[in-house]
């Protein structure tokens, strides 16, 4: 390894805030550049008219930065379609999307859902969930994606609180994503949050990848952008601080399963396998009367959306 990619993997990826980036100076950049915000959401009628308000109050009624709200409804059983729409989101439910495809779950099933339901140059996916959001989320993450044109994609960083406890949020990511990433993919240690559900890019990148269906997510495309563009072209911004709901602990087991599986098949893909076999597709759990249950953690993957364009232009 030479010194320069050595220094490059120590100290991360280019990192700015989002203050570093205000609103009138990514208005005078834009110029014909097209952007949309997508939201997955599942049941969270709580939070998501809130966030998909502020959005359209700020960035598309008093200042003109964001063409379109959309917001993937991935199989809501509470009012989170109307709430969205209501507020100005163009909801879409995530089975109608590519319909022609079967349908498959889980959150990257609506990320990839979203990217292809959605029209702009610049992509930026927030997560639904959000109790402290705030546009400034959306205008950092695209800063670096409108002012230098050699960034390709833009990850969000920040404190994430457990409760009342500073810092202690991200539980998987410190003890799964962080140190598989470490051990394997170094130059991307330096993000800070790695499963964060707030980042941005060029449609022709994220078009250009697949889409982990599950959790894992967010681990394969660090993994796959860092092959296609690397890392000079990747940057995270200080968003401050991220509030959300936290799952159980056994929800995140079963979470931490998925991007162990994503991990391995990248690993796979790279030559770099260290055992015959993959890891378990199932988790053998044991709940508080320490009776065990097998909970299904196998993760499913969605093609290149480019990949689909070509085949029905040869069809």
């Amino acid at each position: 390894m030479n010194t320069d990619r050595r220094v490059r993997e120590w100290y991360g990826p280019h990192t700015s805030r989002a203050a570093d980036w205000p609103l009138d100076a990514l208005l005078l950049a834009k110029g014909t550049t097209t952007v949309s915000v997508v939201l997955p959401a599942r049941d969270e009628e709580r939070t998501v008219g809130g966030i998909v308000s502020s959005i359209h109050r700020d960035l598309v009624h008093h200042a003109p930065l964001v063409e379109e709200i959309i917001v993937v409804d991935s199989r809501s059983t509470d009012a989170t379609a109307a709430e969205a729409a209501r507020e100005g989101a163009v909801v879409v439910r995530q089975d109608d999307v590519l319909a022609h495809l079967p349908p498959l779950s889980g959150k990257g099933e609506a990320l990839w859902k979203g990217l292809a339901a959605s029209t702009g140059d610049l992509v930026v996916f927030v997560d639904a969930d959000l109790r402290n959001f705030s546009t400034a989320f959306v205008t950092g993450l695209l800063g670096p994606l409108l002012l230098d044109p050699g960034t390709q994609f833009v990850k969000g960083a920040y404190e994430r609180p457990l409760g009342r406890l500073r810092g202690e949020g991200g539980r998987v990511t410190e003890l799964v994503a962080r140190p598989l990433l470490n051990q394997w993919w170094p130059e991307l240690s330096g993000f800070v949050q790695p499963l964060a559900g707030e980042y941005a890019a060029r449609r022709e990148v994220l078009e250009r990848v697949p889409f982990v269906t599950e959790y894992g997510v967010e681990f394969g495309l660090l993994v796959d952008l860092l092959d296609l563009v690397g890392l000079d072209a990747m940057a995270q911004v200080d968003l401050g601080c991220r509030e959300h709901g936290h799952q159980s602990t056994a929800a995140l087991g079963r979470m931490a399963g998925q991007i162990m599986l994503t991990a391995w098949s990248r690993l796979e893909r790279q030559g770099r396998t260290i055992a015959a076999e993959p890891p378990g597709r199932t988790l053998l759990q044991f709940g508080p009367d320490r009776r065990a249950e097998r909970c299904e953690v196998a993760v499913a993957e969605r093609p290149p959306l480019a990949s689909l364009a070509i085949e029905e232009d040869v069809a």
